[in-house]
């Protein structure tokens, strides 16, 4: 491609991440000129919709939801539908006392440790940058810290913070939603023995033997892992490993819907995906299969992909979750897995 035509496309994107040197301007122009009808539009209708103040739970609120929140009002209605407003509104000045609670230098180590490896693809979070992000998720990292000693700090909640204060802007708002996310939309991804975490994985084991068996008996043939090629997706939440605009749009859903969601995406993946995976014919293979279809065209659209993660896998109950999670965990413990 030419340098002019390059160009048109900047190269930091509207969150601060630099566009790789290999990035498809072509592919993403076309999609961007549509997808932005449809932002145009969206933005309108949530206008309405937000008139009233409230962000009430219904079908007509799922269906704005699963079509898309517009940045404008995303932390506002993540705030709303995960519960994270109401917690901030019955415990004001919380976040500032946990920043100014006890020290724990071995918590303050650990999150250091990681500031610098936090988005080093964004101008944000750069320390030539002013005012530099890194501090801000200094902070909600420490006092999420403080706040669920059970957890304390654990590696992947650096990157879901960091969304959150790109999106939010706001630190107490960002600790607030950290929260729902660890504490209740994901219990215990990232508890020490992270059996939480384990559990989804096998869960997404089972899903897959019963939606997609080619897949599931390749799986089992090659004697592969889930955790080995799916760890990252369920730890990072899809951050660093679908394009940005994407995992927005799947936590919109994420916050409105719970953990299902992840489950969804999983499975509109590797269903898509279904033949060039069963082309791998070994361990590394498949590894490198599942990396390659978290990129081009399929994940950069995200309309259309948040439009199959709700029609490619099927019905996808809670219900149907909670029980494989059940059998799941059991068998986990049963093999001693979970012990710390």
């Amino acid at each position: 491609m030419e340098p002019a035509e390059r160009s048109r496309v900047p190269r930091i994107d509207p969150y601060g991440f630099e566009r790789p040197e290999d990035f498809d301007d072509a592919a993403y122009e076309k999609f961007f000129s549509s997808y932005l009808v449809t932002l145009t539009r969206r933005a309108i209708k949530w206008s309405r919709l937000l008139q009233g103040g409230s962000v009430p739970r219904s079908r007509t609120v799922k269906r704005y939801v699963r079509k898309g929140v517009p940045l404008e009002h995303r932390a506002r209605v993540w705030m709303a539908l995960s519960g994270a407003q109401a917690q901030m509104d019955q415990n004001p000045g919380y976040y500032h006392r946990l920043l100014q609670g006890d020290r724990n230098p071995r918590l303050e180590d650990a999150i250091r440790t990681d500031l610098n490896r936090t988005f080093p693809d964004n101008v944000k979070f750069r320390k030539t940058t002013e005012p530099c992000l890194q501090k801000t998720l200094y902070n909600v990292l420490l006092a999420y810290g403080h706040h669920n000693q059970g957890v304390g700090y654990c590696q992947g909640m650096n990157f879901i913070a960091g969304y959150l204060i790109l999106i939010t802007n706001n630190e107490e708002e960002s600790f607030w939603l950290l929260d729902a996310l660890v504490g209740r939309i994901l219990p215990d991804y990232y508890s020490p023995a992270m059996l939480g975490l384990k559990t989804d994985q096998e869960v997404l084991g089972e899903l897959v033997r019963a939606k997609l068996p080619a897949v599931g008996a390749l799986m089992e043939r090659l004697g592969v892992l889930w955790t080995l090629v799916v760890s990252r997706w369920f730890i990072c939440l899809f951050v660093d490993v679908l394009p940005v605009e994407t995992v927005l749009r799947i936590w919109d859903c994420l916050f409105n819907e719970g953990s299902k969601i992840i489950f969804r995406v999983a499975l509109t993946l590797i269903k898509q995906h279904q033949e060039f995976i069963l082309e791998a014919t070994s361990i590394p293979d498949i590894c490198d299969k599942f990396k390659q279809i978290t990129k081009g065209s399929f994940v950069m659209e995200c309309h259309t992909f948040m439009q199959k993660i709700f029609s490619e896998p099927g019905s996808l109950s809670m219900a149907t979750v909670a029980k494989l999670r059940e059998s799941c965990r059991a068998r986990l413990l049963a093999q001693g897995q979970c012990i710390t």
